[in-house]
């Protein structure tokens, strides 16, 4: 058992809490005339104290303070790529989504230190110091009432020596007579992404002791804090913890299955990653990368490891460059066959400049279009949940008129494109655009809501009216969705016609997760057919990108 050694005493926290959690009444009148070497007796007993307030469930109390910490580890936003038709993009918007929402619980496990504007700036010692120096130090302090707060979180922004955090919480303790939830949380996040395991480990018996349960956030911290140690199977019970309340995030699958790889235990790795993808929940690379990694020293993964990489091609996932250069070392240290990877690029033509190997063609041949036309077709146009988003009326209304009509060229989400940018009103954009693609030559389909035929700031008869003459257009109620009418029409049109739109139908790829032949030939008909806007003016031309 590793120890919590308060700075310049050489004493274990575990240890000096024994005597004071034994006689709790006796704490409060003496701390004043304890020397500092006798202060940590009594941290668990003042914790202890404070557990009526600081429970995550079934006092409301508890959760409005207790909540507070969220503000502490910002949200690491995905780098979103520049083109809506990267793959991967649909992906990681909607697990964008779910963090703005607040159904992700990866906010407090990823560690990332207060920056940029939202970091306090405060001065900060270069060396452990006394309780009179803390003191000293306090009263020059612009925000007394959070002295100790800006300064562990300094201390964590600047990853600073572990021993100056402990005699800020040896003051702490003798100032107030209490640790706060979350200045010890703070304490804790320091201690793992600083790699103090003894640490952690003296932490978490503290806080199982004194808190009847533990926040997303501690439980995070203790997953990844444990697995990077001998007792990596503790991350796992910490792991059970957390399914009793929430559903874990993939971050803390992630640092659970690379505790078991790095300790040997590949069946355990397998099985956590098994149950992964059994919640619906999307791997991070960094989990690929520690898996790889232990196919290259450990033999009998590779059909495992190949259905990874079948996963990754079949959710047009990109590897980053950590993941690609593991995967090529892992082909590489097949002793019985010669690999060699190479970086490369490929050509427009779809040639591999290295190998020169075709690459698969993101076009689709008759027999895969009227394939997917058909799952599509039965799926999302004609399945249960369309009348959700329509009536059987509408859809039959707007069949008719897709039939009575030539084939498109090219359909157009009109209420998605019309509210591309604030510098014009919604009708002036609509209009610019059709009027950009009519001088192709272009037989236009746009599709709107009835609310557009309104006349309004944003909606003017004119525009609409103009609109009309340039392209066929139907209208749909406010209440519907149209995104089944947009599929449903660009599909019955052809093999050449073309999509308009920013949204990129992740709802309807879902729709189609039980075949994953289906939604790859759905990847690459929406990669090849969906234009978006990719700059616009007012009073200058429309740009567009295409898929390819």
């Amino acid at each position: 058992m590793g120890s919590l050694v308060v700075s310049k005493s050489r004493t274990c926290i575990k240890h000096l809490c024994t005597t004071w959690v034994v006689n709790p009444l006796y704490f409060r009148p003496a701390l004043a005339c304890l020397p500092q070497q006798n202060i940590m007796h009594a941290v668990r007993f003042i914790i202890n104290q404070q557990t009526q307030y600081y429970s995550t469930k079934g006092d409301k109390q508890a959760h409005s303070r207790v909540s507070k910490e969220k503000w502490f580890t910002p949200r690491t936003r995905p780098a979103f790529p520049n083109s809506v038709f990267t793959a991967g993009t649909a992906k990681r918007t909607a697990e964008y989504m779910k963090k703005r929402a607040g159904a992700d619980t990866e906010e407090m496990s990823n560690n990332t230190p207060m920056r940029g504007r939202g970091a306090v700036k405060v001065a900060l010692p270069n060396h452990p110091l006394t309780t009179s120096e803390w003191a000293k130090f306090k009263e020059s302090s612009s925000k007394p009432e959070r002295f100790e707060m800006q300064m562990m979180e300094g201390l964590l922004a600047a990853n600073a020596d572990i021993n100056i955090a402990k005699s800020l919480l040896v003051y702490v303790v003798q100032d107030k007579g209490t640790l706060s939830y979350e200045l010890l949380l703070r304490y804790l996040t320091l201690c793992v992404t600083g790699g103090h395991h003894s640490e952690v480990f003296d932490t978490y018996d503290i806080m199982k002791t004194c808190f009847k349960t533990l926040d997303t956030g501690a439980s995070s911290l203790f997953v990844k804090g444990f697995s990077q140690t001998e007792r990596w199977r503790e991350a796992l019970v910490v792991l059970e913890g957390m399914k009793k309340a929430l559903l874990p995030s993939p971050r803390n699958y992630s640092d659970a299955i690379a505790g078991a790889a790095l300790h040997g235990d590949i069946e355990t790795s397998w099985m956590l990653y098994d149950e992964l993808l059994e919640l619906g929940l999307v791997p991070n690379q960094d989990t690929w990368q520690c898996l790889f990694q232990s196919g290259i020293t450990q033999r009998g993964q590779e059909d495992k490891l190949f259905s990874v990489l079948s996963y990754v091609r079949d959710n047009q996932i990109y590897p980053e460059e950590p993941l690609i250069q593991t995967i090529k070392a892992w082909f590489e240290s097949f002793p019985d066959q010669k690999w060699s990877g190479k970086f490369s690029y490929v050509a427009p033509s779809g040639e591999c400049k290295n190998c020169k190997a075709s690459l698969e063609s993101i076009q689709l041949t008759e027999e895969e279009y009227a394939e997917l036309k058909d799952k599509v077709m039965k799926k999302v146009i004609e399945g249960s949940d369309v009348f959700k988003k329509t009536t059987p009326e509408e859809l039959k209304s707007f069949k008719s008129f897709v039939k009575q009509r030539p084939s498109f060229d090219i359909v157009i989400d009109g209420l998605n494109v019309a509210n591309t940018t604030p510098k014009a009103t919604h009708s002036e954009t609509l209009l610019a655009v059709v009027s950009e693609l009519e001088q192709q030559g272009l037989n236009i389909l746009v599709l709107g809501r009835k609310h557009m035929l309104q006349p309004s700031r944003n909606w003017d008869r004119q525009n609409m009216s103009k609109i009309k003459q340039k392209a066929h257009c139907f209208f749909t109620e406010n209440i519907s969705e149209d995104d089944p009418f947009l599929l449903y029409a660009a599909l019955h049109s052809g093999l050449h016609c073309n999509f308009l739109s920013r949204d990129l139908m992740r709802d309807h790829k879902a729709c189609l997760s039980d075949n994953s032949a289906t939604r790859r030939l759905f990847f690459k008909w929406q990669r090849g057919h969906q234009l978006v806007i990719s700059h616009y003016v007012p009073g200058k031309r429309v740009r567009f990108q295409v898929g390819l």
